[in-house]
Parts: C-alpha cells; structure tokens; sequence
C-alpha cells in the first residue's frame, strides 16, 4: 500500500480557507485571555469544517471542498485555525482593545 500524495495548492487552500480565517480571526479577536485563543481555534476548526461539508453538499463550488473522496486535511487546518486565532487575538492586543474586570 502507498501513500497518498497530496499536492502543495491543496494544502495551502485548506490553510487559507475564507471560512476557517475568519472564523479563527473573528473569534481570536473576541478572545479576552490568551488561553481562550486554543478554544477559538477549536469552535474555528469545527465551524469551518462544517461549513465547508454543506457547501460542498449543496453542489457548489468552494476554494477548499470538504468530501469523502478528497483530503480533509486536518493538521493543516488545526495549525493555520491556531494561527489565525492567534493573530486576531493580537491584533486586539495590538489595537488597544482589552477588558477590565468589571466591564462587559
């Protein structure tokens, strides 16, 4: 039995996923501590991943299709879900925004 061959655009696609980066980015940026950025990216994962299903379901066409015969890729998407969420969170940081206790 051989390995499959992946080629390097699917990777990539399934990395920058329009759904995943926003998402992760979205709910990195909402994140108020660092350690709620590992679960932003989880939700991100998981959403996006989902999205992805009933889209390709539906019949149309998507960026990075989620099916039974292609590669779900999920290192690849965890690792860039993890990223993202991480530079929503600190472009939040960065931007000034922070929550004091106390306020909602």
């Amino acid at each position: 039995m051989t390995t499959p061959s992946v080629p390097l655009d699917v990777w990539l696609l399934a990395a920058f996923d329009p759904l995943l980066v926003l998402l992760a980015a979205y709910l990195g940026f909402k994140a108020d501590q660092f350690g709620k950025v590992v679960l932003a990216a989880i939700m991100a994962l998981a959403g996006s991943i989902l999205l992805n299903w009933l889209v390709t379901s539906v019949g149309l066409p998507w960026i990075a299709p989620v099916s039974r015969e292609g590669p779900l890729l999920i290192p690849v998407r965890a690792g860039a879900a993890v990223l993202w969420a991480v530079l929503g969170y600190g472009v939040a940081r960065w931007a000034g925004r922070t929550r004091q206790k106390g306020r909602a």
